[in-house]
């Protein structure tokens, strides 16, 4: 990590101040000043080795990601900080264009993202770019910030006694607009229904002007608000449409109620339609608040685990009741039954079982005994237990699954960049459009009335608002359903490639086998079966390989654990060396053997027979490291797991080919794929850790590969594949490495991943048909005069609902994991 001194702010668009990772002598220093003096725009660069950050001038024009990007081609990193921003008054897919383009005029800032779903910013800046800065761009497109953190609020549990949210009152008091606008509207709407039976309810003009203002400009006040901030900003947005539509409705009938003299009867008004437009829209809005809630469920249930006390055992041995943020690694906690787990940890006392399912999507409890470990947020059984702690707050596996879960929902898809660009331009054409149906029947047909009304039905069609929402909502929604089935999803991207893939590649330990061998055989060429077990556990004391630990439980089993080799060195990928009681020893596999020049002999017909029945065979030789001779082998048995034939069963319904990857011996490789319906041309065997990148690139040839492996080994392979598939944990390393994390080993959720990305994916594609057919049929459609407003307001409103809706029928997914 880059260890620099604290940036002043940076306050003018021609001065930049950052962290350069990675620079360590003086020709870094001056590659990276001779990179940046390159960048158009850079009047002077330095760079100071002891701090490791760059001082640049510019004229004003670069922006800050031009720095970052030339400092990157040179070689180096940059100490890049991220800030989450709730933001306030975002109503449409302009608003976040809007917001986006005027963060990224910030100086020192290199990307902005604003997801309208979650509204909120994630905004990447150089160190030392100030919060104020930040806020007072978003302010000038017309915006505000939320006062309190919503991720910090949300990790409170509910408290009847707590004061309610902004969020919260913000819903009651739409709640409450909404039904007085309903109230107010209502008897202006009754006689278009009593037209439908000939009868005449129609409120005298005064009466409707006295119901309607209210309706236009107190509770649709919102909609002039935002729309003068998006003028003041020059661009437009959703309420800009809105009140612009409803303002010339309104202001028709007032000019017909003052100054027209009709024949008979009242002049033509039309206050209902306004006031009806508005409050459909409310309805709209409230509608599709409480589905957008719906589709946040899935982190709001995670967030719900967390507890906010623990019973720690002191040294003494009271037990004392206090907040987790004060629980210390190392500390001692006790876990009554029924209690959630409130830290990570490993068992000290005590057995139980703990229900893992909304961490880990795990559905039968786990049993948890001395050693285990135990993950917060999941509910213990029957059992008392004492805990102790390992991990607490943002370290707790709970917390980092949150912060996946949350950095995934918050990240754009790819796709997404199609729709910003449509929404960039959308509110101006509208109202072109608008403009061009009035002037276009006014001066045909000379009817200003009616011309006005068409234009209005055009204004009020727009749905900016469901353009938006297509994309972040799916994901959301996703994402959500995903992690509650143990699928952890990096971000947007990967979720969108995953349904594009061709061909699965396992690795076979611990992935499609159980990962916890035992010796099944053992045949020393003398038939001393005891010395060859006890040469074998010497070199193997203090491996953590899955295999010495086979070893070392039979050596156990049999009384006879001896002494620890010395001088061990790994032979990566191939086996082990060492030195017991003054001769060389090795163990490794046939490869290994072959490359020193030991033979086999009258044993190379028991390797075949053991590695024709799926077992592991490991060769062991002793002598001087000049000349060895062959001791015996070691036939290791670990059995399929019981999911793998169905997981790859799953895979073949869904068309993708699965292969394997080992560095097992083919024999050994193909039995155990024998055993789970694959076809034996589909196994690499004899591969090394170091190999199986090359082995994914192979693949791909055929089209795009995810890799399945535990994220440690396997990480070259993971990065090569363009998705990889970290299994059987989500505590370590490979929730960052991977671009999908399973958090539990279970094949079957590898054929879910892809079927959650693919259903999401079409619910994408969906959302954006709905949302651009609204627009593609009814524009032309107001603008042809074949729409009321009334109908136009309607539509508008249900549009955004009707794509949140969809996107909800996500929540039904299950995954075949569970069955």
């Amino acid at each position: 990590m880059n260890t620099m001194l604290p940036s002043p702010p940076i306050d003018a668009a021609s001065h930049f101040r950052f962290g350069v990772t990675g620079i360590t002598c003086a020709s870094c220093v001056g590659r990276v000043e001779k990179a940046l003096a390159q960048v158009p725009g850079v009047q002077s660069a330095s760079v100071n080795l002891a701090t490791e950050t760059a001082t640049v001038a510019t004229d004003g024009s670069t922006p800050a990601a031009a720095l970052a990007t030339a400092v990157e081609k040179a070689g180096y990193g940059v100490a890049i900080e991220e800030i989450s921003m709730a933001i306030l008054g975002m109503t449409c897919a302009s608003c976040v264009g809007r917001v986006e383009k005027a963060l990224a005029r910030v100086p020192g800032v290199q990307s902005a993202s604003v997801n309208l779903a979650t509204e909120t910013a994630r905004i990447q800046v150089l160190p030392g770019t100030s919060r104020e800065s930040l806020v007072d761009a978003i302010a000038g497109a017309g915006y505000s910030i939320a006062a309190d953190d919503p991720q910090a609020a949300s990790s409170v549990p509910d408290d009847a006694a707590a004061p309610a949210t902004p969020q919260a009152q913000a819903a009651d008091r739409e709640r409450r607009h909404l039904i007085i606008a309903a109230l107010l509207s209502l008897p202006l709407a009754l006689p278009m229904v009593g037209m439908a039976f000939d009868a005449h309810w129609a409120l005298p003009g005064w009466w409707q002007l006295a119901l309607a203002t209210p309706v236009q400009f107190w509770l649709g006040a919102r909609f002039y608000k935002a729309a003068w901030k998006a003028l003041k900003a020059r661009t437009g947005n959703m309420d800009l449409l809105v009140a612009l539509g409803t303002s010339a409705g309104y202001g028709l009938s007032v000019y017909h109620l003052i100054f027209t003299q009709p024949h008979h009867g009242e002049p033509p008004l039309y206050f209902e339609a306004s006031a009806v437009i508005i409050t459909l829209i409310l309805m709209g809005k409230w509608l599709e608040a409480r589905a957008k809630r719906q589709t946040t469920e899935a982190i709001r249930a995670l967030q719900a685990l967390r507890p906010t006390t623990a019973r720690v055992r002191q040294p003494d041995g009271r037990e004392t009741q206090m907040p987790v943020s004060q629980v210390r690694v190392g500390d001692a906690v006790v876990v009554l039954p029924g209690e959630r787990f409130p830290v990570d940890g490993e068992v000290l006392e005590g057995r139980s079982h703990a229900d893992e399912s909304l961490i880990s999507g795990e559905s039968l409890p786990v049993p948890k005994e001395f050693g285990d470990r135990i993950t917060g947020g999941a509910v213990n059984g029957e059992g008392r237990l004492l805990v102790r702690t390992t991990a607490v707050g943002a370290e707790s596996a709970l917390a980092r699954i949150i912060r996946l879960v949350e950095d995934a929902q918050a990240k754009k898809a790819p796709i997404q960049r199609i729709v910003d660009r449509v929404s960039a331009v959308f509110v101006p054409v509208v109202v072109l459009i608008a403009l061009a149906t009035l002037l276009g029947w006014g001066l045909a047909t000379g009817d200003w009335t009616n011309a006005v009304l068409n234009a209005v039905a055009v204004l009020v069609i727009a749905c900016p608002c469901a353009l938006g929402l297509a994309t972040p909502t799916a994901i959301m929604a996703g994402t959500g359903v995903a992690a509650k089935a143990g699928i952890l999803i990096k971000d947007a991207e990967a979720l969108e490639t995953t349904r594009g893939l061709r061909t699965i590649a396992f690795d076979k330990t611990g992935t499609l086998t159980l990962g916890a061998p035992k010796l099944a055989a053992l045949q020393a060429v003398d038939g001393d079966d005891s010395r060859l077990l006890s040469l074998a556990a010497a070199l193997q004391q203090g491996s953590e390989h899955p295999l010495a630990r086979a070893v070392l439980e039979a050596a156990s089993a049999r009384g006879d654990l001896p002494a620890p080799a010395v001088d061990t060195a790994v032979l990566q990928g191939r086996g082990i060396e060492g030195a017991v009681a003054g001769e060389h020893v090795v163990l490794g596999s046939a490869r290994l053997m072959q490359e020193l020049g030991v033979e086999p002999g009258v044993l190379a017909q028991v390797g075949d027979e053991q590695a024709s029945q799926g077992h592991s065979v490991s060769w062991l030789a002793a002598g001087t490291r000049q000349s060895l001779r062959l001791v015996g082998l070691l036939a290791f048995g670990d059995p399929p797991r019981p999911e793998a034939a169905e997981a790859i069963s799953l895979l073949k319904e869904q068309g993708i080919r699965s292969v394997m990857v080992s560095g097992d011996n083919a024999g050994a490789a193909r039995a155990v794929a024998a055993a789970l319906g694959m076809d034996p041309s589909d196994v690499r065997a004899d591969v090394l850790p170091a190999d199986k990148a090359d082995v994914v690139r192979e693949l791909s040839a055929d089209g795009p590969v995810g890799m399945v492996g535990d994220g440690v080994n396997d990480a070259p392979a993971l990065a090569a594949a363009a998705v990889g598939f970290a299994m059987g944990g989500g505590t370590d390393v490979a929730m960052h490495a991977a671009g999908i994390t399973l958090m539990r080993g279970d094949p079957r959720l590898v054929a879910d991943a892809i079927d959650v990305s693919r259903r999401t994916t079409r619910k994408i594609h969906q959302n954006l048909f709905w949302a651009f057919i609204y627009n593609v049929v009814g524009i032309p459609l107001a603008a042809a005069g074949l729409l009321d407003p009334v109908v136009a307001g309607a539509a508008m409103a249900l549009s955004s609902v009707s794509v949140v809706s969809n996107t909800l029928l996500l929540r039904r997914w299950s995954p075949h994991a569970h069955h």
